[in-house]
């Protein structure tokens, strides 16, 4: 009886679980948090929209490396860019992405 009870429980787990394509993309999409400079770009976002060159200034940063990864966070949904005459500000993409930096934040400042 016992042993029915522990395979139907991992079973129920079994069928809650998200496809694998599923993880695999979550998957994906927490490696675009895993490099700091990706992480910063967006930590300044979420402080204000900013162009390029703006972000670049604020970060220390060259013009070429701060658009290759905003086309790389572009790409994965976390930012956009909206025309302003001759430029484009950047901003986190939704209220998602704005709630992903706050929990992770809060998360690692969890002990200090």
């Amino acid at each position: 009886m016992e042993e029915q009870v522990k395979t139907d429980k991992l079973e129920e787990v079994r069928r809650k679980l998200p496809s694998d394509d599923v993880l695999y993309d979550l998957a994906d999409l927490f490696k675009m948090f895993g490099d700091s400079t990706r992480a910063k770009i967006l930590s300044c976002l979420q402080h204000e929209d900013l162009c390029v060159g703006e972000i670049a200034e604020v970060l220390g940063m060259t013009v070429s490396a701060v658009s290759h990864q905003l086309r790389v966070l572009r790409g994965a949904k976390l930012v956009k860019g909206t025309k302003e005459g001759k430029e484009v500000k950047y901003s986190l993409d939704d209220d998602h992405v704005i709630k992903i930096m706050e929990y992770g934040l809060t998360h690692v400042n969890e002990d200090k």
